[in-house]
This record gives C-alpha cells, structure tokens and sequence, in this order.
C-alpha cells in the first residue's frame, strides 16, 4: 500500500469539518479549497480579492513543500470567486506564483463561501 501523508495549516475550520489542508500518497499532493484566513485564523485582505487570493496561495505553497514537493510540481490550479469582475486582479496574483510554471486552470463564479468575508478561495493539485 502506498503510504499517505497529510499536513495540516492549522485553520480553524480543519477540525470541525474534518479534513487536511493537503494529502499526499505517492507522487500526488492534493490541496483543499483554501480560504484567506491568517495566522490567527482570521480573514485577511478583507475587501481585496488579489490579497487574499496571495494569501491561499501562500498556504498552499506551504502545504506542498511540507509534503515534499514544490510549486514547480503543480499541475491544476482552482480558483473560485464571489465577484467574477475580480478575475483580472487574481489571475494576476496567480500569475506571480505560476507564470514560468503554467499549470492548468479554472476560474469560476460561486454564490458565496463559509464566510461571507472571503472572496476567493483556490484548490491546487501537485504531481511530484
């Protein structure tokens, strides 16, 4: 059997609903959908999509180097937003931590998160 492994970032919501922010088994890492929360598990950048879309990026990458990998591994990038018109602002961010690496993509629309504060979330997959 192939061994898993699965960290955690210390989010608030991680217990309660019973997940990891990312799991590896073999050479696949996988990252939950990430909200912007802090350090303190509050949300940050409130009002700026580009600033929290920085800040689940920045959780993910952290999750992955602690599996093991780094960003040049991932394969498949998630971005969800409550406002669409934000778009342009977080591809941007996105830009800045995948430009030279180019994984695929998708951008969608939600209703809305867990917390009405949070206006993008993103999911990541890594290959090793």
């Amino acid at each position: 059997m192939t061994e898993r492994n699965s960290v955690s970032t210390g989010s608030p919501y991680e217990p309660i609903i019973g997940i990891s922010r990312a799991v590896r088994i073999g050479s696949v890492i996988a990252v939950a959908g990430t909200a912007p929360l802090g350090p303190d598990g509050k949300t940050v950048s409130i009002g700026d999509a580009a600033g929290q879309a920085r800040r689940c990026l920045e959780i993910s990458r952290l999750a992955i180097e602690q599996l093991g990998g780094r960003l040049d591994d991932v394969v498949r990038t998630r971005i969800m937003l409550t406002r669409i018109e934000d778009w342009k602002a977080v591809a941007q961010v996105h830009g800045e931590f995948f430009g030279a690496i180019r994984p695929v993509n998708t951008i969608v629309q939600v209703v809305g998160f867990i917390d009405p504060q949070w206006l993008v979330e993103t999911e990541v997959d890594a290959v090793l």
